[in-house]
């Protein structure tokens, strides 16, 4: 059995009409997976414009943990890390997509990070060794993360090719992500994604 099994409902329609799309994650026992990445990105990539998410690129930390623990920024953004704590935190990371690392600094204090590289980022505390966090920096603007249904959905794509990406830290994959090619169409489309996690 694949990691990942894919349950795909492509609309009859294949009009020029922008798409909306239902992404459901759930794992091997068919339970939902939160804070799994999915990002669709054009087979010849993004070409609209800046990429802007109706949230904040922030990344607390609050009672010793990073919140939200996983964020997905366009890739360039600048990063806030508000500390909301009493403790002094830092703020660091040695993966691929950015080396970095912040100095300590208190309460009400905070201290932002430029993302110039697509990939995931994994944060961590030289002080709390249990923080644990992830910034997802992504290069389209199709991309979002699972609720506690394990529900993302995904609005404005133009029909066509695409790539399918999907991250979690915990996905038995190469880099925790899953990739495959998908026809998008006009109208509403439904994918269910089988995860297997460590």
């Amino acid at each position: 059995m694949t990691a990942f099994a894919l349950a795909v409902l492509l609309p009859a329609s294949w009009a020029a009409a922008p798409a909306a799309m239902q992404v459901q994650i759930v794992d091997d026992r068919g339970m939902p997976v939160r804070d799994a990445v999915v990002e669709l990105t054009p087979n010849a990539g993004w070409r609209g414009g800046p990429i802007r998410f109706g949230w904040k690129p922030a990344m607390a930390q609050k009672n010793v943990a990073f919140v939200p623990g996983t964020l997905v920024v366009a890739r360039g953004a600048a990063v806030a890390f508000p500390n909301l704590d009493s403790v002094r935190h830092s703020v660091y990371s040695f993966s691929k997509a950015a080396r970095f690392e912040i100095d300590l600094y208190g309460r009400d204090q905070t201290r932002s990070q430029s993302f110039p590289v697509a990939g995931t980022v994994a944060l961590g505390c030289n002080i709390h060794d249990q923080m644990r966090g992830y910034v997802r920096v992504v290069d389209t603007p199709f991309a979002g993360k699972t609720d506690q249904n394990g529900i993302v959905r995904l609005t404005g794509m133009a029909a066509g090719g695409y790539r399918l990406t999907v991250w979690h830290p915990r996905a038995r994959m190469p880099g925790g992500e899953f990739k495959r090619p998908l026809a998008v169409g006009a109208g509403q489309g439904s994918h269910k994604i089988a995860l297997k996690l460590r």
